[in-house]
């Protein structure tokens, strides 16, 4: 049963320790110290919810519909264009950015509300979790629930350590030009999945 924990750490941290639309957005709120507990709570517990359902079966239902995907997908590619025009907006108008660090605070529920779109409406998390971190885990028979709960962990530590580690980039961020090239590296790099999305 260990081996099949530290199989599903391995094999979750070794998808979510990549620089995505979701991990970009953890990354800005640790950095603005804004609502960083419930984001990285909805990150981990979404992700969570994936995976066991992964681990129950259910990726071979999603395999199955591929107009459900196809649906997210144009949904997802979308909602990462306007969430990259938002970004390129704050860095090309530096007026509109704070000193400490972009716009003012979003409240909470808008900020949850993001962090739910940019995760489930990326097609991409429903390949990882429930088809392929799935797959990984009924292939380890009865050790399954255990490479799911050592999946699960991954998440669990990897957003905490994100969100909050990238408080030790706060000083840098002090500066309203660093935030201009973070919020264009974002612009980015969402339009770059959304293409990478529509494109398959």
């Amino acid at each position: 049963m260990l081996l099949s924990y530290l199989a599903g750490l391995g094999a979750s941290l070794g998808l979510i320790v990549v620089i995505g639309a979701q991990n970009a957005f953890v990354l800005r709120q640790g950095i603005k110290r804004e609502w960083v507990l419930p984001v990285v709570v909805l990150c981990a517990l979404s992700d969570a919810v994936l995976i066991f359902a992964g681990v129950a079966g259910i990726g071979a239902a999603v395999q199955g519909a591929p107009l459900l995907l196809q649906v997210i997908r144009w949904v997802g590619a979308a909602f990462l264009v306007a969430y990259g025009f938002f970004a390129a907006r704050r860095a090309l108008h530096p007026g509109a950015l704070r000193a400490a660090g972009g716009t003012g605070p979003a409240g909470l529920a808008a900020t949850l509300g993001t962090v739910l779109a940019l995760t489930w409406l990326n097609p991409h998390v429903y390949l990882d979790t429930l088809v392929l971190l799935g797959s990984l885990a009924n292939a380890q028979g009865a050790g399954r629930w255990a490479f799911g709960f050592g999946a699960a962990s991954a998440s669990a530590l990897w957003f905490p350590v994100l969100g909050y580690g990238a408080r030790a980039l706060s000083g840098f961020f002090a500066r309203p030009a660093a935030w201009r090239v973070l919020d264009g590296g974002v612009a980015v790099l969402m339009v770059a999945l959304a293409a990478m999305l529509v494109l398959g």
